[in-house]
């Protein structure tokens, strides 16, 4: 293993909270809908404009907007998100993230974020992070957002290391898919049976640890 890919929400901090407040609000000040709360979970994981899209299709309006104005939504929506996560803090990095990082870099691993927000260098140094990180995949440089591979693909690009040396770490399901089909060792958190495509699942960030990870990198890798 020489390189561990994060995704941001849900696996470093939880800003999943703040993302369906923004939409929710979004879709009832420009679409007049309300969002059921079961809608979050189709939100997970996918981009701004592809989660915008959803909406709209949820809406059943679809055929109102252009191109542009479902970016102008997206944009309004992120504006609101931005105001909601500036009130982030250290306090607000998930259990045992800091000591995962500690022990990955005492073992030289290499550390990228590969994440569909397009906030995650500001949502890390609002967490005090953004320096633990070698690097950041950025997701406007890829062509399809999760569950294609292509940002776990530049993530790895991004520290010049081979997607089948690195594990990659998510909470949903699109994520999981794009960590295999990047050919990663995927690890998931939260619902193993949900995520039962990841090689290894654990419960809680809490349960990550540099000994699970070479381990699960170890017994997986020969998979490719």
């Amino acid at each position: 293993m020489k390189g561990v890919l994060f995704d941001l929400d849900g696996v470093i901090t939880d800003t999943a909270k703040f993302h369906f407040k923004a939409w929710s609000k979004l879709a009832k000040d420009k679409l007049d809908v309300d969002l059921p709360a079961s809608f979050e979970t189709e939100l997970k994981g996918v981009s701004r404009i592809d989660s915008m899209n959803k909406i709209i299709e949820f809406s059943g309006k679809q055929a109102d907007f252009s191109e542009a104005e479902v970016a102008e939504m997206a944009a309004a929506k992120n504006d609101f998100y931005l105001k909601e996560i500036d009130k982030l803090t250290q306090k607000d990095i998930l259990p045992g993230i800091e000591n995962l990082l500690d022990a990955l870099s005492a073992n030289n691993i290499l550390l990228s974020i590969a994440s569909a927000s397009k906030n995650a260098p500001f949502i890390l140094k609002k967490l005090g992070l953004f320096e633990r990180f070698d690097a950041i995949a950025n997701p406007e440089n890829v062509e399809h957002g999760k569950p294609a591979p292509d940002i776990f693909i530049e993530a790895a690009n991004q520290i010049h290391v081979d997607p089948r040396e690195c594990v990659g770490l998510e909470d949903a399901v699109a994520g999981v898919q794009a960590i295999n089909d990047a050919k990663a060792v995927s690890v998931g958190i939260g619902n193993a049976e949900e995520l039962n495509q990841a090689d290894v699942v654990v419960k809680s960030t809490a349960d990550l640890s540099y000994m699970l990870l070479d381990q699960a990198y170890g017994e997986h890798r020969k998979r490719y």
